[in-house]
């Protein structure tokens, strides 16, 4: 074991969540506090760069938006499993943080007169999602990791990877790191912690997200007494480009790109009469999936795959140019396809958990003196189904609300000594009976199997039938897999760090199959085809799943916050 680093604060993860989140705990702190941001990539590698259409807020109320339209626009999206309360918390803090942002540097995208500019997006009734271009994730980091730069109490650990929270009698104290530069153990001492490690869409092969992209922090958290929420609300993108499963962002239906079939005909008009190509996210996805099954879809001579078309042509290249360019710089590199005089084959791909680490509207975890924010966070404005663009405000507002909170508490912490038995508990788990296992599997391949079960059985479209299945085969491969590495490299060793994330994917690939099979309903995001409507009566409720050593998640559910918006059927 190497020396235990102390800190106020640790933030684990650099993306947009956390470097807000280490920002504002800067400026709370008045720049007293020592703020450690802990990062298994280098920072500007999070997976918040590829965010790419838009950040949502109300900006312009004299053209017509309002706080309340954002509001319900949000719920209703959410199929009315949103927190009101959080809700409307939410959409009148974001604002503040569009021009904040802009005041640090951000590039926003301009209209004729030099306003800012918004565009269209799915399941909004008001052009409110704020752009750069299609680079939105990109220039909103740089902005913020420019800015983390001008606090000399901000230090960076990259390339570290957290193996466990210290937690004594339900307070959070610290947690456990390995230096993959060097192979080294190191534990933190810290009177607050923050989790910002962003979403587990790794779960599934078919994703928009990096490789890096696994649920760690989750994990975590779990082990640690937090309770999980919601994690069978799985958001599958419309418009995932084949086979790569690249995003191709929403951002081009809000400027005009529309989805055709193999006959051309554009069938978001049987689907979602009013709003057309801009319905929310999971009835175009689920629109998608039912022209393939009924026959109107094309197939990929490679892959496979089934596919729909998305068409940006009539768009013409300027307009392509100017605002799509980051998408039509994929489409030729990964398809050989250029937008301007061909359509894009697209399905539905893993993009968002709608699900994560239970907080309150303060951001603070069941765990007293944690946080988390961001897609690792449940604070629960999104519900069963996310509105594109309310995720990166998302980090941006409860980024900012975890910071204050964690520099505000621990500025009125003493520092205590870390429980250095737990520490070695770790230790020896992580390099005697991980590192040093035994065993044959090829952890890659059975990464490959695990996604492939949740592509098969937690996908679009769910059956009861098709869940038990999922954990049968998720478990017995879990049990297949124990602990083997091949590469006993000390320094930069991924094989071990590959295999230390695949515990973090069994438990939470297991509570999104469980708790899909016990939500008898379809709602949002979670289409059950053997149980197709809602049923408010007995399933307007949070999932919770509490972790149990030697069990599957114990389940506890919890009422959703209604305040001025009864569920109503939705339409759009």
């Amino acid at each position: 074991m190497s020396e235990t680093l102390t800190f106020d604060i640790v933030i684990v993860g650099s993306g947009i969540a956390g470097l807000r989140a280490a920002i504002e705990a800067a400026r709370v702190s008045d720049g007293k506090s020592s703020i450690a941001v802990i990062t298994k990539v280098q920072a500007m590698r999070s997976h918040s760069v590829s965010a790419e259409g838009g950040t949502a807020a109300v900006l312009y109320p004299d053209k017509g938006d309002t706080f309340e339209s954002h509001i319900y626009d949000t719920i209703k999206g959410s199929d009315f499993l949103a927190d009101q309360d959080v809700v409307d918390f939410f959409v009148r803090a974001m604002p503040a943080e569009i021009y904040q942002l802009e005041h640090w540097g951000m590039p926003w995208s301009r209209t004729e007169d030099g306003r800012i500019a918004q565009r269209d997006f799915g399941g909004y009734s008001f052009p409110r999602a704020t752009f750069a271009a299609d680079r939105v994730g990109f220039f909103e980091m740089q902005t913020l990791y420019d800015t983390t730069r001008k606090f000399d109490n901000i230090q960076f650990f990259q390339e570290w990877f957290v193996t466990s929270l210290i937690v004594d009698q339900g307070t959070f104290r610290g947690l456990t790191t390995i230096d993959m530069k060097t192979g080294d153990f190191h534990p933190f001492n810290a009177k607050a912690g923050i989790i910002a490690t962003g979403g587990a869409g790794r779960l599934y092969r078919f994703a928009t997200f990096g490789y890096s992209s696994t649920p760690d922090g989750l994990s975590l958290a779990y082990r640690a007494g937090a309770p999980i929420m919601d994690m069978e609300f799985v958001q599958f993108h419309p418009t995932g480009l084949i086979p790569s499963g690249i995003l191709i962002t929403e951002g081009a239906r809000g400027d005009g790109a529309v989805l055709i079939n193999k006959d051309g005909e554009r069938f978001m008009k049987k689907y979602a009469p009013q709003k057309l190509d801009l319905a929310s996210r999971d009835v175009v996805s689920r629109a998608i999936m039912t022209e393939i099954q009924g026959g109107r879809g094309l197939k990929d001579s490679v892959s496979g795959m089934d596919y729909v078309l998305l068409d940006l042509r009539h768009l013409g290249a300027e307009k392509i140019n100017e605002r799509l360019s980051g998408i039509r710089e994929i489409a030729l590199k990964f398809k050989g396809i250029d937008p301007i005089n061909e359509p894009l084959p697209i399905r539905p791909v893993c993009h968002y958990t709608m699900g994560g680490v239970k907080t309150n509207i303060s951001a603070e975890t069941a765990i007293a003196g944690l946080w988390a924010a961001g897609e690792a966070a449940c604070v629960s404005i999104n519900g069963a189904n996310r509105l594109g663009a309310n995720s990166t405000a998302e980090c941006l507002v409860f980024g900012a609300r975890s910071g204050a909170g964690a520099a505000k508490y621990a500025m009125a912490q003493a520092t205590r000594s870390l429980d250095m038995q737990s520490v070695a508990r770790d230790e020896k788990r992580v390099f005697d009976e991980i590192l040093h296992g035994s065993g044959s599997e090829n952890p890659y391949e059975i990464r490959n199997q695990a996604q492939t079960i949740m592509d098969k059985y937690a996908y679009v479209y769910r059956t009861g039938t098709g869940l038990e299945q999922g954990l049968r085969e998720l478990r017995a491969l879990h049990r297949r897999a124990f602990r083997h590495v091949e590469d006993q490299a000390k320094e930069y060793n991924s094989n071990f760090i590959n295999v230390l994330e695949l515990e973090s994917m069994f438990e939470i690939s297991e509570i999104i199959l469980v708790g899909g099979l016990n939500r008898t309903e379809s709602r949002g995001a979670h289409s059950r085809t053997d149980y197709p409507n809602r049923d408010d009566e007995h399933w307007l409720k949070h999932t919770l799943a509490y972790y149990t050593a030697d069990e599957p998640p114990r389940l506890d559910y919890a009422p959703v916050t209604i305040i001025n918006y009864q569920p109503t059927e939705r339409h759009y």
